[in-house]
């Protein structure tokens, strides 16, 4: 019996951006490329819709996520774990309350 190896798996890092879907984010990645002319730094994004099975993730977390196999039209990463948690912005004393008139 012959037992198939199966290749490397990507792995990135990168933050979430969007968690409205039920268990899919998207992700956003973010690198610096030169430009070949001019040598400058150039800010260059990649967006990924990653598989989060829990919905234990949410918008500004920092996550790790993997290649998959194909699970719908846009999604080929899964969640492997959150990295840093975004953080939470507490609403002031002054929204809790109605303002007297």
């Amino acid at each position: 019996m012959t037992t198939q190896v199966r290749g490397r798996r990507r792995v990135a890092v990168g933050v979430v951006t969007k968690d409205k879907m039920n268990k899919t984010r998207r992700v956003e990645i973010q690198r610096l490329e030169k430009h070949p002319r001019y040598g400058k730094y150039i800010k260059r994004r990649t967006i990924c819709y990653v598989h989060d099975e829990q919905n234990e993730s949410h918008a500004g977390d920092t996550v790790e996520i993997c290649e998959s196999r194909p699970m719908s039209k846009l999604k080929r990463w899964r969640l492997l774990r959150v990295v840093k948690k975004a953080p939470t912005q507490a609403a002031a004393p002054s929204e809790l309350a109605p303002a007297a008139v």
